[in-house]
């Protein structure tokens, strides 16, 4: 019996392809579990239209995660720490201390599960981080950790909007 599958199955395949399983199978655990459907002719049809609005999702929630990852891209952070001796900072770093400053700077709100940091931050200086978007869509993003001593001399948060805004306002 041919079915389609509504569920990824680890033996059988991935959602939306239509296998050959045995009709029992098929008729005992498959289709009562709500794994698959039967293969029939408007099954297809309703399940090529659902296809379609899925890769037209898709194609929007890329687009969006390629605006934020601009202005992600564009951006700088700072992110004042204690420190000590040759610009070693007490403890590291966090993925909640990054939300936090992009959040300050404005930047759009980032679930912070998608913060990915490669190596633990543990000294003074610029770090680039990614931020996972979607499964193709990453962002660099740069930090700038500085001491809560020397908080003066780093860099401002920066963003394309805030440069914009300024030069207006000069004008």
């Amino acid at each position: 019996m041919k079915v389609i599958l509504k569920k990824d199955h680890e033996l059988l395949g991935d959602e939306g392809q239509i296998v050959d399983v045995k009709n029992g199978y098929a008729r005992n655990f498959l289709i009562p579990n709500g794994v698959a459907v039967q293969a029939t002719e408007s099954n297809l049809k309703i399940y090529d239209e659902i296809r379609k609005q899925r890769r037209r999702k898709i194609e929007k929630q890329m687009e969006e995660s390629r605006s934020v990852a601009d202005k992600i891209t564009s951006a700088n952070i700072r992110i004042a720490v204690k420190s000590g001796e040759e610009g070693r900072i007490f403890g590291s770093v966090t993925s909640q201390m990054i939300h936090d400053a992009m959040l300050a700077a404005g930047l759009e709100a980032v679930d912070r599960k998608k913060i990915v940091i490669k190596e633990a931050i543990k000294t003074l200086g610029e770090h680039i981080i990614d931020i996972k978007l979607q499964h193709s869509v990453i962002a660099p993003l740069k930090v700038f950790v500085v001491s809560i001593d020397e908080l003066e001399k780093a860099p401002e948060v920066v963003t394309e909007d805030a440069v914009q805004e300024e030069s207006k306002v000069q004008e």
